[in-house]
């Protein structure tokens, strides 16, 4: 179903918005402390780079990925509402309650693929994968680090864009299809705008990281949708943007507002020719 620009890109951008605000802290699990490293932080921008090339030098890999995210991403969605995302205390309920909504969307994408409840559905059940995602890599790599690499991956994403290396790999990877008319989960469509897996992932990861301070956490999510919102004005002139750079952008926003603080107003020096005020007897 056609659905006009304005609401088609309003929908996806809320969506991302919400991956960056839905992250919990990340545990401490411990099954993965042996593979805390610093080097996981190179996942962002690998995986924006290594698919793109990949894709252009050998187009079979679009299908491949297809398969893969068809495969992958109930299960991570169905992670994400049971255990990955902020919430009631992860139990039984909850996981039975999250297995059954990822079903639910599962089954709305298939049999409403060419309608806006189809890709909604797909929506979101890409969306909560990449929550897991981003909950898991923060649990493995230092945040610090993990910061470097999005605001890497936007870079990357910023120069595949301009360099015109992004375009057809993409359209390739959009248009992959599954057998039995199953759903896309690759990338997200909802009416008249599609959005790279990629770019729902970074958010996740961006939420995964600042998910142990709910406030900051909060104030990026909203960052990210007005600076979505304000870049997608590029639209008017362009006809694709790394919609990774909104996300980068509110990370910086948010680490600048915090060492940039005004003086508060409760905390002035004494003038310096008078004397401590004496208390009254």
């Amino acid at each position: 179903m056609a659905l006009p620009f304005i609401p088609s890109d309003a929908g996806l951008l809320l969506v991302q918005a919400g991956v960056v605000a839905a992250p919990r802290r990340p545990p401490e699990i411990r099954q993965l402390v042996r593979f805390r490293n610093p080097t996981w932080a190179a996942v962002p921008i690998a995986s924006i780079v290594g698919v793109v090339f990949l894709i252009r030098y050998a187009s079979d890999t679009a299908t491949a990925l297809t398969y893969l995210a068809l495969v992958a991403v109930p299960p991570l969605a169905a992670v994400a509402l049971a255990w990955a995302m902020r919430g009631p205390a992860p139990g039984r309920p909850r996981t039975a309650a999250g297995v059954a909504v990822t079903g639910l969307l599962f089954g709305l994408a298939w049999a409403f693929r060419q309608s806006l409840t189809g890709e909604a559905a797909a929506t979101l059940l890409s969306a909560l994968s990449c929550v897991t995602l981003g909950v898991l890599l923060a649990a493995v790599a230092p945040a610090g680090w993990l910061k470097v690499g999005i605001v890497a991956m936007a870079a990357a994403d910023s120069w595949l864009v301009v360099s015109d290396l992004l375009q057809a790999p993409n359209a390739t990877l959009v248009a992959a299809q599954p057998a039995a008319n199953l759903p896309q989960l690759q990338s997200e469509l909802f009416g008249s705008v599609s959005m790279g897996y990629g770019d729902m992932f970074v958010a996740g990861l961006l939420g995964a990281v600042l998910a142990a301070d709910r406030r900051r956490q909060w104030r990026a999510a909203l960052l990210t949708l007005v600076l979505a919102g304000l870049f997608d004005l590029l639209f008017l002139t362009l006809s694709e943007l790394p919609a990774t750079v909104p996300v980068a952008l509110a990370l910086i926003g948010v680490e600048v507002s915090e060492r940039v603080r005004p003086v508060s107003a409760g905390r002035r020096p004494w003038p310096r020719g008078d004397a401590i005020p004496r208390q009254a007897k």
